[in-house]
């Protein structure tokens, strides 16, 4: 909850800068005034006005006085203004929605996101990395229900054992270890994937304790492990920002095991928190340069007839999830084919 409370002001803090110089270059094409709508993004809105959207921060001017100025609801007006010659966004509106005959209260939950919640909300819930400590540690499936072997239906019970005294009705996920992120270059242990099976409830306490299955992805088998579940994550309305420290990355795995990668998949970065990395950087990726033979060089008889050729920028990313040592990104552009171990910097 500290955590939470902490990522909050910090977000807050982000949207309600002080009108400062800044270098936000206005598209050729943009808008005067925009009305929001259902669906949109923080991302796609701030791209409407913006060559560089990641540098929203420096063009969003807030009214204090206003509850939760920096949240964005469908609806509201927002329009182009200038402030000693730089251009700044504003609400044209209240924050509220006029509805007749009666007006609708806005929620926190009505806000648009930074990015689209449909394709990471999978990744604030379900999948994790984890510490590999965990997986001998965590409370494990015992056994299953009916004496099966394998189970993976709606309303089946597992069986834990492990669980320390917890109320009835506490949420769970089941897990499976899957893959290690090691560092490219260090060969480091950065985490493991742990790979969600099912969810469920705990219908009754004990040494074993019951889990009611509600939902399953994947068959759970004796020894799968049993994590506390978040089933109502924050979304997410951090502010789309460059890194303030340099960061390089790398692309260590992705998310649906695709051989290329583009827009709107989800990869791991190599970078966590420990590395200064925050939910909203945005990071540039950069395909590696390819290696080639110089054929005029090796008739020259070059001792290494072999050329590396520059990096090529390939697209950008949002980081949305971090842990200690990795990083989960989202790909919010690709202009050419993204690979693993393809670098990500700060963006230009």
């Amino acid at each position: 909850m500290k955590k939470l409370v902490l990522a909050a002001a910090a977000t807050a803090a982000l949207f309600l800068g002080s009108i400062a110089a800044h270098s936000a270059e206005l598209r050729a094409d943009h808008p005067d005034t925009y009305v929001v709508k259902k669906g949109d993004t923080l991302w796609d809105i701030s791209g409407r006005f913006l060559t560089k959207p990641w540098n929203w921060p420096e063009i969003w001017h807030v009214n204090p006085q206003v509850e939760n100025p920096h949240l964005i609801y469908p609806g509201d007006i927002l329009k182009l203004v200038y402030i000693d010659g730089k251009p700044y966004l504003v609400k044209a509106s209240d924050g509220t929605i006029k509805l007749r005959p009666k007006a609708r209260v806005l929620s926190e939950g009505d806000a648009i996101t930074t990015i689209p919640m449909d394709i990471i909300r999978p990744f604030l819930i379900d999948e994790l990395v984890v510490d590999p400590s965990v997986f001998e540690t965590a409370p494990y499936v015992v056994a299953l229900g009916d004496e099966r072997v394998i189970s993976g239906g709606f309303d089946d019970r597992l069986y834990l054992r492990g669980l320390d005294a917890t109320n009835s009705g506490t949420a769970y996920g089941v897990y499976r270890k899957g893959k290690e992120y090691r560092d490219p270059a260090t060969n480091e242990l950065l985490g493991v994937e742990a790979r969600y099976l099912a969810n469920g409830n705990i219908v009754h306490e004990g040494d074993p304790a019951t889990l009611e299955v509600k939902k399953s992805k994947l068959e759970v088998l004796k020894g799968d492990v049993a994590l506390p579940r978040n089933e109502d994550p924050l979304p997410p309305v951090y502010a789309p920002r460059a890194p303030e420290q340099e960061v390089v990355a790398q692309l260590i795995s992705v998310y649906d095991g695709v051989s290329q990668i583009g827009q709107y998949n989800v990869v791991t970065l190599n970078k966590g928190e420990r590395d200064g990395l925050e939910e909203g950087h945005v990071l540039t990726v950069y395909q590696r340069g390819k290696k080639v033979l110089d054929k005029i060089a090796e008739e020259r008889g070059a001792d290494d007839p072999y050329v590396t050729l520059p990096e090529e920028r390939a697209g950008t990313l949002m980081v949305f999830r971090t842990y200690e040592k990795v990083s989960l990104a989202l790909v919010m552009d690709a202009i050419r084919p993204i690979h693993l171990m393809d670098v990500a910097r700060n963006p230009y």
